[in-house]
C-alpha cells in the first residue's frame, strides 16, 4: 500500500505533475519487480517526511511504457528527480532513504 503522499503518474498527467516549483521524485517500478517492492517502503517514508517540500510520484512501467521509453528506463527500479520540470538526477536500483532525500535537496 502506497503512502497517501505518493501520486501515480500516467501519460495524461505526467507532464503537468513534474512541472512544479518543488523537486519531484518519480519512481519507475512494476508489481512483479522484487527490488521495486523492497524500495517502495523507503519511497513512502521519503514521501511522508518531505510532503511539504517535494512531490513523490510513481510510474508503473507496465501501464505506462511510453513514459518509461521517453526517459530510457532500461532497469527498474529507477528513480528520476525533476527540478523545475527538468531532469536533474537519475538513480538506478534500490537506494537508501538518505540518498533519495539528498537527491531532492
Amino acid at each position: 500500500m502506497s503512502s497517501s503522499f505518493v501520486k501515480e503518474l500516467n501519460g495524461s498527467n505526467f507532464d503537468s505533475e513534474i512541472n512544479t516549483s518543488v523537486p519531484v521524485l518519480v519512481d519507475f517500478w512494476a508489481p512483479w519487480c522484487g527490488p521495486c517492492r523492497m524500495l517502495a517502503p523507503v519511497v513512502d517514508q521519503v514521501a511522508e517526511e518531505l510532503k511539504d517540500s517535494a512531490k513523490i510520484c510513481k510510474v508503473n512501467v507496465d501501464e505506462a511504457p511510453d513514459i518509461a521509453a521517453k526517459f530510457g528506463i532500461m532497469n527498474i527500479p529507477t528513480l528520476l528527480v525533476f527540478k523545475n520540470g527538468e531532469l536533474d538526477k537519475k538513480m538506478v536500483g534500490v537506494q537508501s532513504k538518505a540518498n533519495i532525500i539528498a537527491a531532492l535537496s
